[in-house]
């Protein structure tokens, strides 16, 4: 009779509210999610981290950006001069240009100097 051994497996993984939160913030501003595996418990894989963080992966860089057009838009609608400059620029596409007019021909004299 052949005894069968039990095999020791380790309980599913539950992410907490907290680790969301974190996994968001992190997402949020572009920590690679390398690095994030590495301070989730004690660790985990990558592909634990995209299955259970899917959402938060997804949407994290999305909100974060949401958040400071939010507020660029306010800060420009209430009249700050570099944010409405910046607006223009990225999202109107206007920009800057310089134009240098040369009238008449330019001459270089390079003079060599000796002194005895």
């Amino acid at each position: 009779m052949i005894k069968k051994t039990k095999r020791v497996t380790r309980p599913p993984f539950k992410p907490t509210d907290e680790e969301r939160k974190l996994v968001e913030q992190m997402t949020s501003v572009g920590i690679p999610q390398v690095s994030q595996c590495l301070v989730i418990r004690d660790g985990i894989d990558d592909k634990t981290l995209r299955k259970y963080f899917r959402r938060e992966l997804d949407t994290a860089a999305t909100k974060a950006n949401a958040k400071v057009a939010g507020t660029l838009y306010n800060k420009a609608m209430e009249g700050d001069t570099t944010a409405l400059i910046w607006w223009t620029k990225t999202r109107m596409r206007w920009s800057e240009k310089q134009e240098i007019e040369h009238t008449g021909d330019a001459v270089w004299t390079i003079n060599n100097i000796y002194e005895k």
